[in-house]
Parts: structure tokens; sequence; C-alpha cells
């Protein structure tokens, strides 16, 4: 566990995402304004995370639905230009996600600098966007070959719109994924974007892999923040931080700051409860 406060100088770190609009190639690619527009977004919601005092900022191509599982060139490219644009702002650690391609993300993480990646990295799936293979062997050795084996590896075992196709429950899965990959973290999500993980679901997985991280990826809000926190390492959140709640939406700095302070609140009450307990014994 100790390093998660050494790539993101705290505990229980708070990843907020920052999404890409369309890209080129994408359907929803606006050609008239074209990819100046997306970086200007993107800039936007990278200084609403900072200013509203996030620990973390993941860059993912949230808006190129339909998703690919083996993402075309241009799409890499074009993350890898908007990441270069925005380096010299970015204050905070960052990871990539390229939607839904782990040798995708693990080369735009290491053209950028990127400390960690969030991707589905094991299992067979009936998605949304059809069959959705893995192989978790060939891109572990891609990782290596591009010298990326400081990358931080976040894997999502429950994959947002869709199902493992074998019979086998969300304890076993996590199992045998930290025994088989040695994930950094496992991710545990809801059904899509912005829907509540199952509390109950992080403490089976938490309880079954007790020394591999467990975050909770979708759903986390100001709201129910406190009760995932108590039983996750951490949290991936994106649609909470956006104005109004809402995932076509910006982002917005206000909802970060007081989500982050209620975060901030938690930490504080728990290292005093770890000194009070420190004392006693």
């Amino acid at each position: 566990m100790n390093w998660l406060k050494e790539v993101f100088g705290t505990e229980k770190p708070i990843i907020g995402m920052c999404h890409f609009k369309a890209l080129p190639g994408d359907p929803d690619f606006n050609k008239t304004k074209g990819i100046k527009e997306v970086i200007k977004a993107a800039r936007h919601d990278l200084h609403a995370l900072q200013k509203g005092g996030i620990d973390a900022i993941m860059f993912s191509n949230e808006f190129s639905l339909p998703y690919l599982t083996n993402v075309h060139t241009e799409t890499v490219s074009c993350m890898a230009r908007i990441i270069g644009e925005l380096m010299d702002e970015i204050v905070v650690p960052f990871g990539v996600n390229v939607l839904w391609d782990p040798r995708a993300s693990l080369s735009l993480a290491m053209a950028t600098d990127a400390k960690f990646v969030r991707e589905i990295f094991t299992g067979v799936y009936a998605s949304d966007f059809g069959l959705w293979n893995t192989n978790c062997g060939e891109v572990i050795r891609h990782q290596y070959a591009i010298g990326a084996e400081n990358v931080k590896l976040l894997f999502n075992i429950v994959p947002e719109a869709a199902k493992y196709l074998s019979e086998r429950d969300l304890v076993q899965v996590a199992k045998s994924t930290v025994f088989n990959a040695k994930p950094d973290v496992l991710c545990v999500s809801g059904l899509t974007a912005g829907a509540e993980t199952d509390a109950q679901l992080i403490s089976l997985v938490k309880n079954a892999v007790p020394n591999t991280p467990v975050f909770a990826n979708t759903g986390v809000r100001t709201e129910n923040v406190e009760q995932q926190l108590n039983i996750a390492d951490g949290a991936v959140v994106g649609t909470a931080f956006k104005l109004e709640g809402v995932f076509e939406n910006p982002v917005d700095e206000n909802r970060v700051k007081i989500f982050m302070d209620k975060v901030k609140s938690i930490r504080k009450i728990e290292r005093s409860s770890l000194c009070v307990g420190a004392d006693i014994i």
C-alpha cells in the first residue's frame, strides 16, 4: 500500500477525470471547431480540478462513443497532443485511459510520463461493444518492451456496459486476477459512468485481496464518499465533479472543492483515530 502515498502524496487518493471531448475520427467530433476546441475544454477541466484541490487526474477519451477495443492511431495521437499542450500546466500526478485499449493506454503513458493507467486487462465479456476479449500476457509484455514497467496498473474488474462470460463471482475474479496478473489496484465499478459502486461489492473484494488496493471506480459523490472511503483505498471520480452533476457538462470547480474538503476532513478524522490508538497501545 505504501506506493499509493509515494505516487499520489496522500492516503486514500481521489483521482479526478478529465474527459476529452470527441476526437478526430469519433462520430461526435466537431469538425467545425476542430481539435483546438477539445484542447480548450480539457484545459478548463484540468484547471477546475486542480483549483478544487484534486489529488490526481486521469485523462481519458470518454466521449469517443461508441468505444473501440482496438483504438485507432489518430485517437492516441490526438490524446498525446492534448496532454503535451497541457503538460506545463499539470501540477498533480496524472494517468491516462484510452478506452478500451490497454496497449494504447500504456503507449500513451510512456509518451507522456503518466504515472498510471486504468484499463480492462483481464477477462472475456459480452458487452454493448460486442464480444470483448483481452490478452493480459501480451499487454504486460508490451509494457516491459516499451520501458513502462514503472507505470502503475489500475485493473477495472467490473467493466462498464459488460458482463463477465464466466460463471465465477467477483470474489473469485479478484483473487485469480491478483494471483495471475499482480495488479497495482483493483477498480470496482457500477454499470455505467456515474453509476454508484455497490459498497458491499467493494467490501467483498477488499476482504478477498487485503494486500491489494481497491478503488471505487464510479458513482462516488459528496453524499456517499465517507461510506465509500471507509472501505475503499481510493476513488476515481468523474460525473460528480461536473456542472449540476451531469456527465456531459464541464467540470465545476466549486463541486470539486466541496467534495475534496469533505475528503480532507475524513482523512483528518482517520489520522486522529490512528494517533489515539497508538497512544493507547
